[in-house]
């Protein structure tokens, strides 16, 4: 959901800012893992191995944020 303009006629009168804000979220860590090509492409054709990418993969991003805080 988009925020609504300040100046908008008919603006609704409640917009639930905390469930747009882990939207957010979930769609960037989407995207960091993207960036990783095995992910990406799917180069591991069995869910087992893919879910071990995607482990890994978040694992890296967890220890990069932990790093850079």
């Amino acid at each position: 959901m988009i925020p609504h303009n300040s100046n908008e006629k008919g603006k609704p009168g409640f917009f639930a800012k905390a469930i747009y804000k882990g939207r957010a979220r979930i769609e960037q860590a989407v995207g960091k893992l993207k960036r990783f090509k095995r992910v990406a492409l799917r180069c591991e054709k069995t869910k087992r191995n893919f879910a071990a990418i995607v482990s890994i993969a978040a694992a890296f991003i967890l220890v990069k944020s932990a790093h850079t805080a």
